[in-house]
């Protein structure tokens, strides 16, 4: 396996060729490495979902694993990694670094004893593989916390939606939550309450459900995920129709955080402005990701209540006496007419028993309609993830901050994304990059993300010649444009792109044009080299898809064609629902495409649904209606290409 993913690298992303690897370090302390495909949940060891490894992780893997050997011994192993394979010494294990140190730990005695741990340790349930492979001994691990707390969500989002009648509620206590998944039903609802309007209802199977529509709505469920930004690699329809519960929940936890974080960016909450720092430009606050920003509104409201800040959503607040105070700052006062005051009670702030005093705090949330996400346990445990969304269920909720009155602030700043950037962040972190794409230029600033691109476009890029963070405050600026050099040295002479005019402080400033120049080539390439692999090779370009969709679109009888990504037509999307009916028959149901005197309404809810339906039937498409509405050229491209790669799908 290990020598399989090495010679796959260049094909897959950096993100999952490392995931995988770094998983088969615990499942190589279990058992030799060759004999397994899947493997234990990597948050079960990363502990802060960085995508690194580092030294304080690798040693809380020999604990949980309860290692047979003195503690000088788990050291030495411990620091000999970090020593030999930590080549730019920032103590972190990185995917290279990894590979040189994966073939050295295969403990029988640590496979016996880790499998043990998992299975005891509080709150994770283990579960044995069911394949001839893992069934050698696989495990797959998961949450019981997380379990009951994403039920618990669903059944209050969805608890008026007629559809989710028959699923809903959903016992938290036992495996029900994927069962009533398992329809698609339930995941197309959640993905369009993170996303209201990714997916067009007319386009879910609703009734006289057969093995064949259910197929249909968990494609249209993961290529709609796909398309706001989740992970879905190594996904299929089949594992959310068994009920896989580490696929299940780790998909489900995607979905639910885009719709706790969609509102947590200052483009669309300008109240976030008043989280300036003195002397903090707005164009730095606009750098940081969603979980910054929580943290920082946090301790805005614990520096008005005069007690200390917090560092973390894990161990500085096991205690709950900082959410006491962040409780008790965003409570309404009662100062408006139509709102009444909310009295935060403190009885149970000196209590000195944690699981008591968190219980005593979640009773004070309750009283806000925020106690979701956490358990008096979760909150001593420390849970990350679930005080993180228990946070930013408050902060949506109530975030108690009110934008400054200086108008200094440079209002462009404030514009937002626009949809090309959005669909092009989606399909990046659809990809597993890492880290995650939250501001498409500022994240791009050290071309990381973009060597990873090159990985998966399979333009071949030596990471030897790369800089890493972290990088060092004087003079670290500069590490970032060496790798922006050579981010469009790679693009210009291996990628062959056309970068005309853009250099590597272009990609490090941020500048939105040429950026998005040398993006669009990229996501064009990753498209067409899609197409090639289904050609056998044959490469392809815009006058061959053009090609293929008229004559796909003649065989089938439809008077519908393009002459080009430009033309006018497209903007009512008939072509793109008579080329999806040509390739999936009875796809498209005619009643809920109108044809004649189309308003712009009307082009609008066919783009909708020619989208939807699209999805459906497996083609992948990250664009949005108003590009086939506005017929935008590139996007236009993406969609008749990726159906091209469903119909040569289909006949092979």
């Amino acid at each position: 396996m290990l020598t399989y993913l090495c010679q796959k690298k260049k094909y897959l992303s950096p993100r999952t060729v490392f995931l995988t690897l770094y998983l088969f370090l615990t499942v190589t302390i279990l058992r030799s490495l060759h004999k397994y495909k899947n493997n234990l949940c990597f948050h079960f060891t990363d502990i802060d979902n960085s995508g690194y490894v580092s030294d304080y992780e690798l040693q809380d893997l020999f604990k949980e694993a309860s290692l047979p050997l003195p503690g000088y011994k788990v050291r030495e192993i411990v620091e000999k990694i970090i020593a030999v394979t930590d080549s730019n010494k920032d103590g972190r294990i990185n995917f290279e670094e990894f590979v040189s140190i994966i073939q050295e730990l295969k403990s029988k005695d640590v496979s016996k004893s880790f499998r043990k741990s998992i299975n005891k340790k509080q709150g994770i349930t283990a579960i044995g593989g069911t394949s001839a492979i893992s069934s050698e001994g696989t495990q797959h691990s998961y949450s019981e916390e997380e379990k009951v707390a994403f039920v618990n969500w669903i059944n209050k989002a969805l608890q008026d939606d007629p559809d989710c009648k028959h699923l809903l509620p959903m016992n938290p206590s036992d495996a029900s939550l994927f069962k009533s998944l398992a329809d698609g039903i339930l995941l197309c609802k959640m993905i369009n309450f993170s996303q209201p309007d990714t997916i067009d209802e007319r386009a879910i199977n609703k009734k006289k459900l057969t093995p064949f529509t259910i197929s249909e709505n968990l494609n249209l469920a993961l290529n709609s995920a796909s398309a706001i930004g989740c992970t879905v690699v190594n996904i299929g329809s089949q594992d959310l129709q068994e009920g896989k519960p580490h696929l299940v929940l780790g998909l489900l936890w995607q979905i639910i955080k885009v719709g706790l974080f969609a509102d947590i960016e200052i483009s669309r909450n300008e109240a976030l402005i008043a989280l300036l720092n003195e002397g903090e430009e707005l164009d730095q606050l606009m750098k940081l990701s969603p979980e910054e920003l929580l943290l920082r509104w946090v301790n805005y409201h614990l520096a008005n209540a005069g007690w200390q800040k917090i560092s973390n959503f894990s161990q500085d607040i096991k205690d709950s006496r900082a959410y006491y105070h962040l409780l008790n700052q965003i409570a309404a006062k009662g100062d408006d007419l139509d709102e009444l005051h909310m009295k935060i009670d403190f009885s149970g702030f000196h209590d000195k028993n944690d699981l008591r005093r968190a219980e005593y705090m979640l009773q004070q949330a309750d009283k806000l309609g925020c106690r979701q996400f956490v358990t008096p346990a979760d909150v001593v445990a420390g849970n990350p993830k679930l005080n993180l969304a228990f946070v930013a269920n408050l902060f949506n909720t109530y975030p108690a901050l009110h934008k400054p009155d200086n108008s200094s602030y440079d209002l462009n700043l404030l514009e937002g994304e626009s949809n090309e950037e959005r669909t092009f962040r989606n399909w990046m972190n659809s990809l597993g990059v890492n880290p995650y794409v939250n501001h498409l230029y500022s994240d791009l600033s050290d071309a990381l993300i973009i060597f990873q691109l090159y990985d998966m476009t399979r333009v071949p890029v030596d990471w030897n010649h790369i800089n890493k963070p972290p990088y060092p405050l004087l003079g670290g600026n500069m590490k970032k444009i060496e790798n922006c050099n050579y981010a469009v040295e790679l693009g210009k002479t291996k990628a062959k792109f056309s970068l005309v005019g853009i250099a590597g402080h272009d990609l490090n400033e941020g500048n939105p044009t040429l950026t998005l120049a040398l993006v669009w080539q990229l996501m064009r390439r990753y498209t067409l080299n899609v197409l090639s692999d289904l050609g056998e090779g044959e490469k392809v370009n815009d006058e061959i898809i053009i090609k293929w969709v008229n004559q796909t679109l003649a065989k089938a009888n439809k008077k519908t064609s393009i002459t080009s990504f430009k033309d006018k037509s497209i903007s009512t999307s008939l072509p793109v629902l008579d080329l999806i009916d040509a390739i999936a028959p009875k796809a498209v149901r005619p009643e809920m495409v109108k044809r004649e005197d189309l308003s712009y309404q009307d082009k609008l809810n066919n783009a909708k649904y020619a989208i939807s339906v699209a999805r459906k039937i497996g083609a992948r498409i990250y664009a949005l209606p108003d590009d086939l509405v506005e017929v935008k050229p590139k996007m236009v491209m993406t969609v008749f290409a990726c159906l091209m790669g469903r119909g040569l799908n289909k006949i092979k």
